[in-house]
């Protein structure tokens, strides 16, 4: 049987409520692959955690500031979605942040469905989630 690879980018998101000191807390994943023009954003604020590293830190505030990330229409709608994972993961100087992208290959038997090819996708994305943001 033919094994087929199906290559992924993924960044995560974080809250830096002070960015001299260069803390941070992950609060998100973008993950995107290019060939199926997948792409998805989770958020998840830990107000317990963005309060031990900020007394002040303004948790609506960062929600609404984070759900911008969750549009399709971010920075404009009908661009392809690699260009709009590389403007959504561009290096900022802020109290959002993204990390380095990083590149990930899910090897899967050849010539199954897309569909079956955006579920392994979403299971990637959540196990990637669930140890690294949760």
């Amino acid at each position: 049987m033919e094994t087929g690879k199906l290559i992924y980018e993924y960044c995560l998101l974080r809250y830096v409520p002070d960015i001299e000191r260069e803390e941070y807390v992950n609060v998100g994943l973008m993950m995107m692959c290019k060939k199926l023009r997948w792409m998805r954003v989770a958020i998840h604020i830990d107000e317990e955690r963005i309060h031990a590293l900020s007394l002040k830190a303004d948790t609506d505030r960062l929600r609404t500031q984070l759900s911008i990330f969750e549009r399709n229409d971010v920075p404009e709608s009908g661009l392809p979605v690699e260009e709009r994972y590389r403007w959504m993961a561009a290096v900022k100087s802020a109290i959002i942040q993204t990390s380095p992208s990083h590149p990930g290959i899910l090897r899967h038997p050849g010539d199954i469905p897309s569909s079956d090819l955006i579920s392994l996708l979403d299971n990637k994305f959540q196990s990637l989630f669930s140890s690294l943001v949760l």
